[in-house]
Protein backbone atom coordinates (compact mmCIF):
# COMPACT_ATOMS: atom_id res chain seq x y z
CA UNK A 1 0.00 0.00 0.00
CA UNK A 2 1.20 3.77 -0.78
CA UNK A 3 0.59 6.04 1.58
CA UNK A 4 0.52 9.65 2.46
CA UNK A 5 -2.05 12.27 4.28
CA UNK A 6 -3.07 13.53 0.99
CA UNK A 7 -3.38 12.31 -2.15
CA UNK A 8 -3.65 14.40 -5.36
CA UNK A 9 -4.96 13.80 -8.94
CA UNK A 10 -2.99 15.52 -11.59
CA UNK A 11 0.83 17.31 -11.90
CA UNK A 12 -0.59 20.40 -13.55
CA UNK A 13 -0.19 24.06 -11.63
CA UNK A 14 -3.42 23.51 -9.41
CA UNK A 15 -1.89 20.15 -8.42
CA UNK A 16 1.88 21.21 -7.98
CA UNK A 17 0.85 24.42 -6.10
CA UNK A 18 -1.11 22.44 -3.62
CA UNK A 19 1.42 20.04 -3.39
CA UNK A 20 4.02 22.32 -2.87
CA UNK A 21 1.95 24.19 -0.19
CA UNK A 22 1.02 20.92 1.63
CA UNK A 23 4.83 19.51 2.10
CA UNK A 24 6.02 23.38 3.02
CA UNK A 25 3.69 22.24 6.55
CA UNK A 26 5.41 19.28 6.77
CA UNK A 27 1.92 16.56 5.13
CA UNK A 28 3.45 14.17 2.84
CA UNK A 29 2.08 13.98 -0.60
CA UNK A 30 1.56 11.73 -3.49
CA UNK A 31 0.76 13.14 -6.96
CA UNK A 32 -0.67 10.68 -9.82
CA UNK A 33 -0.58 12.28 -13.09
CA UNK A 34 -2.00 10.10 -15.79
CA UNK A 35 0.16 11.23 -18.61
CA UNK A 36 4.08 11.88 -19.40
CA UNK A 37 5.02 15.38 -19.09
CA UNK A 38 5.83 17.32 -20.86
CA UNK A 39 2.77 17.48 -22.65
CA UNK A 40 0.76 20.05 -24.41
CA UNK A 41 -2.34 22.03 -22.92
CA UNK A 42 -4.48 25.20 -23.55
CA UNK A 43 -4.07 27.92 -21.24
CA UNK A 44 -0.94 29.39 -22.25
CA UNK A 45 -1.36 33.17 -21.26
CA UNK A 46 -1.44 33.53 -17.34
CA UNK A 47 -2.50 36.55 -15.63
CA UNK A 48 -0.59 38.57 -12.81
CA UNK A 49 -3.00 36.86 -9.92
CA UNK A 50 -0.66 33.50 -10.87
CA UNK A 51 1.98 35.08 -9.93
CA UNK A 52 1.45 35.61 -6.29
CA UNK A 53 0.67 32.21 -5.66
CA UNK A 54 3.11 31.04 -7.39
CA UNK A 55 5.24 32.69 -5.09
CA UNK A 56 3.83 31.33 -2.11
CA UNK A 57 4.46 28.12 -3.35
CA UNK A 58 8.57 29.47 -3.27
CA UNK A 59 8.70 28.72 -6.95
CA UNK A 60 9.20 31.93 -8.12
CA UNK A 61 12.71 32.09 -9.21
CA UNK A 62 13.03 28.88 -11.11
CA UNK A 63 9.92 30.62 -13.30
CA UNK A 64 11.57 34.00 -13.84
CA UNK A 65 14.73 31.87 -15.00
CA UNK A 66 13.35 29.83 -17.43
CA UNK A 67 12.91 33.08 -20.14
CA UNK A 68 9.49 32.66 -20.57
CA UNK A 69 7.60 36.03 -22.64
CA UNK A 70 6.52 39.04 -20.29
CA UNK A 71 3.28 39.79 -20.05
CA UNK A 72 1.50 43.18 -18.83
CA UNK A 73 -2.09 43.59 -20.58
CA UNK A 74 -3.99 42.50 -23.06
CA UNK A 75 -5.06 44.00 -26.67
CA UNK A 76 -8.69 43.68 -28.09
CA UNK A 77 -9.61 44.47 -31.71
CA UNK A 78 -12.55 44.67 -33.38
CA UNK A 79 -13.34 46.11 -36.84
CA UNK A 80 -9.66 48.05 -36.77
CA UNK A 81 -10.76 49.70 -33.81
CA UNK A 82 -7.87 48.58 -30.57
CA UNK A 83 -8.38 48.72 -27.10
CA UNK A 84 -5.42 48.38 -24.13
CA UNK A 85 -5.54 47.40 -20.39
CA UNK A 86 -2.21 47.88 -18.79
CA UNK A 87 -2.28 45.60 -15.84
CA UNK A 88 0.20 47.85 -13.89
CA UNK A 89 -2.76 50.31 -14.09
CA UNK A 90 -5.22 48.76 -11.96
CA UNK A 91 -7.37 49.00 -9.11
CA UNK A 92 -6.35 46.18 -7.31
CA UNK A 93 -2.91 45.98 -5.32
CA UNK A 94 -0.40 42.94 -6.53
CA UNK A 95 1.35 41.61 -9.47
CA UNK A 96 0.71 43.46 -12.27
CA UNK A 97 3.01 41.22 -14.68
CA UNK A 98 3.37 37.80 -15.65
CA UNK A 99 4.13 35.13 -18.34
CA UNK A 100 3.08 33.84 -21.51
CA UNK A 101 3.79 30.07 -21.51
CA UNK A 102 4.31 27.03 -23.54
CA UNK A 103 2.04 24.69 -21.18
CA UNK A 104 4.23 21.50 -21.78
CA UNK A 105 7.32 23.66 -20.27
CA UNK A 106 5.41 25.41 -17.66
CA UNK A 107 3.91 22.51 -16.20
CA UNK A 108 6.63 20.48 -16.31
CA UNK A 109 9.07 23.11 -14.16
CA UNK A 110 5.97 23.81 -12.02
CA UNK A 111 5.74 19.64 -11.36
CA UNK A 112 9.70 19.71 -11.02
CA UNK A 113 9.55 22.01 -8.19
CA UNK A 114 6.82 20.10 -6.74
CA UNK A 115 9.26 17.56 -6.28
CA UNK A 116 12.15 19.64 -5.68
CA UNK A 117 9.81 20.87 -2.52
CA UNK A 118 8.91 17.30 -1.42
CA UNK A 119 6.09 15.82 -2.88
CA UNK A 120 6.26 12.54 -4.79
CA UNK A 121 5.04 12.76 -8.39
CA UNK A 122 4.34 9.71 -10.53
CA UNK A 123 2.79 9.80 -13.96
CA UNK A 124 1.58 7.75 -16.55
CA UNK A 125 -1.20 6.55 -13.56
CA UNK A 126 -4.50 6.14 -14.60
CA UNK A 127 -7.11 6.57 -12.15
CA UNK A 128 -9.31 3.16 -11.63
CA UNK A 129 -11.50 3.65 -8.72
CA UNK A 130 -12.03 5.35 -5.57
CA UNK A 131 -13.49 4.56 -2.10
CA UNK A 132 -14.13 6.59 0.59
CA UNK A 133 -14.12 4.99 4.33
CA UNK A 134 -13.67 5.20 7.89
CA UNK A 135 -12.03 8.78 7.34
CA UNK A 136 -9.85 7.77 4.15
CA UNK A 137 -9.25 7.45 0.92
CA UNK A 138 -8.23 4.82 -0.98
CA UNK A 139 -7.89 4.34 -4.78
CA UNK A 140 -6.94 1.96 -7.61
CA UNK A 141 -4.31 3.40 -10.15
CA UNK A 142 -2.81 1.66 -13.43
CA UNK A 143 0.08 2.44 -14.79
CA UNK A 144 0.91 2.48 -18.85
CA UNK A 145 2.35 -1.25 -18.66
CA UNK A 146 -1.10 -2.62 -16.58
CA UNK A 147 0.44 -2.50 -13.75
CA UNK A 148 -1.99 -1.88 -10.47
CA UNK A 149 -1.15 -0.08 -7.79
CA UNK A 150 -3.21 0.82 -4.53
CA UNK A 151 -3.18 4.27 -2.72
CA UNK A 152 -4.79 5.38 0.21
CA UNK A 153 -4.23 8.62 2.18
CA UNK A 154 -6.70 11.14 4.76
CA UNK A 155 -7.83 13.24 2.08
CA UNK A 156 -8.25 13.49 -1.99
CA UNK A 157 -7.77 16.46 -3.97
CA UNK A 158 -8.67 16.43 -7.67
CA UNK A 159 -6.48 18.44 -9.56
CA UNK A 160 -7.12 16.30 -13.35
CA UNK A 161 -8.49 19.24 -15.39
CA UNK A 162 -10.36 18.13 -18.53
CA UNK A 163 -9.74 14.96 -17.21
CA UNK A 164 -12.32 15.52 -14.62
CA UNK A 165 -11.98 12.33 -12.44
CA UNK A 166 -13.68 12.58 -9.55
CA UNK A 167 -16.61 14.11 -11.28
CA UNK A 168 -17.01 11.24 -13.41
CA UNK A 169 -16.34 8.67 -10.98
CA UNK A 170 -18.65 10.07 -8.44
CA UNK A 171 -21.30 11.77 -10.74
CA UNK A 172 -20.67 14.93 -10.13
CA UNK A 173 -21.35 16.09 -13.75
CA UNK A 174 -23.71 18.36 -14.28
CA UNK A 175 -24.09 20.63 -17.77
CA UNK A 176 -22.43 24.01 -18.09
CA UNK A 177 -24.61 26.91 -18.53
CA UNK A 178 -22.57 27.74 -21.38
CA UNK A 179 -23.81 26.79 -24.72
CA UNK A 180 -21.18 24.52 -26.87
CA UNK A 181 -18.13 25.96 -28.09
CA UNK A 182 -15.49 24.85 -30.55
CA UNK A 183 -11.36 25.96 -29.73
CA UNK A 184 -9.46 25.62 -32.70
CA UNK A 185 -5.33 26.48 -31.94
CA UNK A 186 -2.01 25.88 -33.11
CA UNK A 187 1.55 27.31 -32.68
CA UNK A 188 3.26 29.05 -35.36
CA UNK A 189 6.40 31.16 -36.21
CA UNK A 190 4.93 33.91 -36.48
CA UNK A 191 7.08 36.51 -37.99
CA UNK A 192 5.92 39.54 -37.26
CA UNK A 193 7.64 42.30 -38.91
CA UNK A 194 4.65 45.02 -37.98
CA UNK A 195 6.79 47.70 -35.29
CA UNK A 196 3.79 48.67 -33.52
CA UNK A 197 3.03 44.94 -32.52
CA UNK A 198 3.38 44.92 -28.39
CA UNK A 199 4.52 41.05 -27.62
CA UNK A 200 4.26 42.38 -23.86
CA UNK A 201 0.13 41.68 -24.50
CA UNK A 202 -2.34 38.99 -25.62
CA UNK A 203 -4.55 39.65 -28.76
CA UNK A 204 -7.78 39.10 -28.74
CA UNK A 205 -9.77 39.84 -32.05
CA UNK A 206 -13.42 40.12 -32.71
CA UNK A 207 -14.85 38.14 -36.06
CA UNK A 208 -15.72 41.42 -38.50
CA UNK A 209 -19.17 39.72 -38.73
CA UNK A 210 -19.68 37.32 -36.03
CA UNK A 211 -19.03 39.28 -32.59
CA UNK A 212 -19.03 36.12 -30.55
CA UNK A 213 -16.55 34.60 -32.15
CA UNK A 214 -13.38 35.54 -31.28
CA UNK A 215 -9.29 35.33 -31.68
CA UNK A 216 -6.39 34.78 -29.74
CA UNK A 217 -2.60 35.71 -30.67
CA UNK A 218 -0.58 34.75 -28.16
CA UNK A 219 3.09 35.99 -28.81
CA UNK A 220 5.67 33.49 -27.02
CA UNK A 221 9.85 34.49 -27.19
CA UNK A 222 12.12 33.12 -29.83
CA UNK A 223 9.59 34.67 -32.37
CA UNK A 224 6.60 32.13 -31.94
CA UNK A 225 3.02 32.33 -30.99
CA UNK A 226 0.01 30.78 -30.10
CA UNK A 227 -3.09 31.32 -32.10
CA UNK A 228 -6.83 30.33 -31.71
CA UNK A 229 -10.41 30.69 -32.67
CA UNK A 230 -13.53 30.07 -30.91
CA UNK A 231 -16.60 29.90 -31.54
CA UNK A 232 -19.87 28.01 -31.18
CA UNK A 233 -20.02 24.65 -32.85
CA UNK A 234 -22.25 25.36 -35.61
CA UNK A 235 -20.23 28.10 -36.74
CA UNK A 236 -17.62 25.19 -37.81
CA UNK A 237 -20.18 24.21 -40.36
CA UNK A 238 -19.38 24.33 -43.91
CA UNK A 239 -15.68 24.96 -43.58
CA UNK A 240 -12.88 22.87 -44.98
CA UNK A 241 -12.22 20.11 -42.80
CA UNK A 242 -8.49 19.89 -43.10
CA UNK A 243 -7.20 21.42 -39.40
CA UNK A 244 -4.73 23.18 -40.88
CA UNK A 245 -6.61 24.71 -44.09
CA UNK A 246 -9.47 25.41 -41.22
CA UNK A 247 -7.77 27.75 -39.26
CA UNK A 248 -5.89 29.67 -41.81
CA UNK A 249 -9.15 29.99 -43.73
CA UNK A 250 -10.48 31.70 -40.19
CA UNK A 251 -7.56 33.66 -39.40
CA UNK A 252 -7.57 35.18 -43.40
CA UNK A 253 -11.31 36.74 -42.04
CA UNK A 254 -10.07 38.67 -39.36
CA UNK A 255 -8.42 41.83 -40.91
CA UNK A 256 -5.90 42.50 -38.16
CA UNK A 257 -4.67 39.17 -37.58
CA UNK A 258 -4.39 38.43 -41.24
CA UNK A 259 -2.24 41.31 -42.00
CA UNK A 260 0.40 40.29 -38.75
CA UNK A 261 0.60 36.35 -39.35
CA UNK A 262 0.86 36.78 -43.43
CA UNK A 263 4.24 35.50 -43.33
CA UNK A 264 3.50 33.26 -40.72
CA UNK A 265 4.73 29.28 -40.72
CA UNK A 266 2.35 26.85 -39.31
CA UNK A 267 5.19 24.03 -38.05
CA UNK A 268 2.49 22.17 -35.58
CA UNK A 269 -0.44 20.21 -35.53
CA UNK A 270 -3.80 21.76 -35.41
CA UNK A 271 -6.04 20.73 -32.52
CA UNK A 272 -9.61 21.08 -31.65
CA UNK A 273 -11.75 21.43 -28.43
CA UNK A 274 -15.03 21.14 -28.54
CA UNK A 275 -17.32 21.08 -25.27
CA UNK A 276 -14.91 22.00 -22.71
CA UNK A 277 -17.00 24.38 -20.53
CA UNK A 278 -18.04 21.96 -17.68
CA UNK A 279 -19.91 22.31 -13.92
CA UNK A 280 -20.68 20.29 -10.97
CA UNK A 281 -23.01 19.43 -8.37
CA UNK A 282 -20.54 20.02 -5.64
CA UNK A 283 -16.82 21.31 -5.39
CA UNK A 284 -16.13 19.44 -2.39
CA UNK A 285 -16.89 16.39 -0.51
CA UNK A 286 -16.62 14.03 2.82
CA UNK A 287 -12.42 12.93 1.91
CA UNK A 288 -12.09 15.31 -0.87
CA UNK A 289 -12.31 18.75 -2.87
CA UNK A 290 -12.37 19.16 -6.45
CA UNK A 291 -9.66 21.89 -8.02
CA UNK A 292 -9.73 24.31 -10.91
CA UNK A 293 -10.92 22.94 -14.38
CA UNK A 294 -11.82 19.42 -12.43
CA UNK A 295 -14.45 21.37 -10.92
CA UNK A 296 -15.64 24.15 -13.27
CA UNK A 297 -14.19 25.58 -16.49
CA UNK A 298 -15.82 28.42 -18.12
CA UNK A 299 -14.25 29.96 -20.89
CA UNK A 300 -10.90 30.90 -22.70
CA UNK A 301 -11.35 34.16 -23.31
CA UNK A 302 -10.13 35.56 -20.66
CA UNK A 303 -7.66 33.03 -19.73
CA UNK A 304 -8.82 32.62 -16.64
CA UNK A 305 -8.24 28.80 -15.82
CA UNK A 306 -4.76 28.77 -14.61
CA UNK A 307 -5.54 31.84 -11.99
CA UNK A 308 -8.45 29.55 -10.81
CA UNK A 309 -6.71 26.04 -11.20
CA UNK A 310 -4.02 28.41 -8.44
CA UNK A 311 -6.54 29.73 -6.04
CA UNK A 312 -8.57 27.13 -5.29
CA UNK A 313 -5.38 24.86 -4.62
CA UNK A 314 -4.05 27.67 -1.95
CA UNK A 315 -8.13 27.92 -0.66
CA UNK A 316 -8.18 24.19 -0.14
CA UNK A 317 -4.54 23.84 0.93
CA UNK A 318 -5.04 26.45 3.63
CA UNK A 319 -8.32 24.36 4.77
CA UNK A 320 -6.51 20.84 4.95
CA UNK A 321 -3.86 22.21 6.62
CA UNK A 322 -6.11 23.59 9.67
CA UNK A 323 -8.36 20.16 9.82
CA UNK A 324 -4.80 18.11 9.80
CA UNK A 325 -3.96 20.52 12.94
CA UNK A 326 -7.21 19.58 14.24
CA UNK A 327 -9.82 22.94 13.85
CA UNK A 328 -13.09 22.49 12.78
CA UNK A 329 -13.27 23.67 8.70
CA UNK A 330 -16.32 24.23 6.89
CA UNK A 331 -15.43 23.20 3.33
CA UNK A 332 -18.67 24.84 1.51
CA UNK A 333 -17.52 28.32 3.68
CA UNK A 334 -14.03 28.23 4.04
CA UNK A 335 -13.43 26.96 0.55
CA UNK A 336 -16.38 26.53 -2.35
CA UNK A 337 -18.00 29.91 -1.24
CA UNK A 338 -14.84 31.66 -1.23
CA UNK A 339 -13.58 30.13 -4.82
CA UNK A 340 -16.87 30.62 -6.27
CA UNK A 341 -17.17 34.45 -5.56
CA UNK A 342 -14.29 35.24 -8.19
CA UNK A 343 -15.89 32.07 -10.49
CA UNK A 344 -18.68 33.94 -10.50
CA UNK A 345 -17.21 36.79 -10.96
CA UNK A 346 -15.26 35.79 -13.91
CA UNK A 347 -18.71 33.97 -15.22
CA UNK A 348 -20.51 37.82 -15.10
CA UNK A 349 -17.61 39.01 -17.33
CA UNK A 350 -17.60 35.86 -20.15
CA UNK A 351 -21.31 36.42 -20.18
CA UNK A 352 -20.97 39.80 -21.18
CA UNK A 353 -18.35 38.97 -23.73
CA UNK A 354 -20.48 36.93 -25.84
CA UNK A 355 -23.80 38.93 -25.39
CA UNK A 356 -21.85 42.28 -26.56
CA UNK A 357 -22.12 44.02 -23.44
CA UNK A 358 -18.54 43.63 -22.81
CA UNK A 359 -17.32 44.48 -26.01
CA UNK A 360 -19.30 47.82 -25.53
CA UNK A 361 -17.48 48.94 -22.75
CA UNK A 362 -14.16 47.59 -24.27
CA UNK A 363 -14.43 49.94 -27.77
CA UNK A 364 -16.08 52.23 -25.90
CA UNK A 365 -14.70 55.93 -26.94
CA UNK A 366 -15.51 57.51 -23.86
CA UNK A 367 -13.79 55.15 -21.17
CA UNK A 368 -13.51 56.40 -17.46
CA UNK A 369 -9.91 55.48 -16.08
CA UNK A 370 -11.09 54.79 -12.62
CA UNK A 371 -13.44 52.44 -14.44
CA UNK A 372 -10.72 50.92 -16.49
CA UNK A 373 -8.78 50.31 -13.47
CA UNK A 374 -11.40 48.54 -12.05
CA UNK A 375 -11.86 46.34 -15.18
CA UNK A 376 -8.03 45.76 -15.53
CA UNK A 377 -8.03 44.79 -12.27
CA UNK A 378 -10.45 41.48 -13.75
CA UNK A 379 -8.89 41.27 -16.44
CA UNK A 380 -5.43 40.73 -14.48
CA UNK A 381 -7.10 38.02 -12.18
CA UNK A 382 -7.92 39.82 -8.97
CA UNK A 383 -11.51 38.57 -9.21
CA UNK A 384 -11.73 38.12 -5.88
CA UNK A 385 -10.94 41.54 -4.46
CA UNK A 386 -14.32 42.54 -2.98
CA UNK A 387 -12.92 46.28 -2.73
CA UNK A 388 -13.35 47.01 -6.09
CA UNK A 389 -17.22 47.42 -7.28
CA UNK A 390 -16.93 45.00 -10.63
CA UNK A 391 -16.19 41.52 -8.09
CA UNK A 392 -18.86 43.16 -5.40
CA UNK A 393 -21.64 43.24 -8.44
CA UNK A 394 -20.78 42.12 -11.52
CA UNK A 395 -23.59 41.71 -13.37
CA UNK A 396 -25.23 44.54 -11.97
CA UNK A 397 -22.07 47.13 -12.68
CA UNK A 398 -21.32 45.55 -16.45
CA UNK A 399 -25.05 45.77 -17.53
CA UNK A 400 -25.37 49.80 -16.22
CA UNK A 401 -21.96 50.67 -17.50
CA UNK A 402 -22.79 49.14 -20.94
CA UNK A 403 -25.91 51.03 -21.53
CA UNK A 404 -23.97 54.00 -20.68
CA UNK A 405 -21.44 53.51 -23.56
CA UNK A 406 -24.50 52.33 -25.70
CA UNK A 407 -26.11 55.68 -24.93
CA UNK A 408 -23.01 57.21 -25.88
CA UNK A 409 -22.31 55.54 -28.89
CA UNK A 410 -25.28 56.59 -30.11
Amino acid sequence: MNAADVLIIGAGPAGAVASALLTAAGRSVIVLEKQQFPRFSIGESLLPHCMRFIEMAGMMQPLVDAGYQHKNGAMFVRNGQYCAFDFRDKFSPGWGTTYQVVRADFDQLLAREAQRLGADVRYRQEILDVEFADGRVQLNAQAADGERSRYEGRFLLDASGFGRVLPRLLNLDRPSRFPVRRSINTHVVDRIADPNYDRNKILIGVHPEHHDVWYWLIPFCAGRSSIGVVARDSFFDGLPRDPLTRIRRLIDQEPALAALLQDAVYDTQVREISGYAADVSSLWGPGFALLGNAGEFLDPVFSSGVTIAMKSASLAAAVLNRQFDGEAVDWEADYAVPLRLGVDTFRAFVEAWYDGRFQDIVFSKRQQPDVKRMIASILAGYAWDEANPYVDQPRRRLDVLAKVCRAQAE
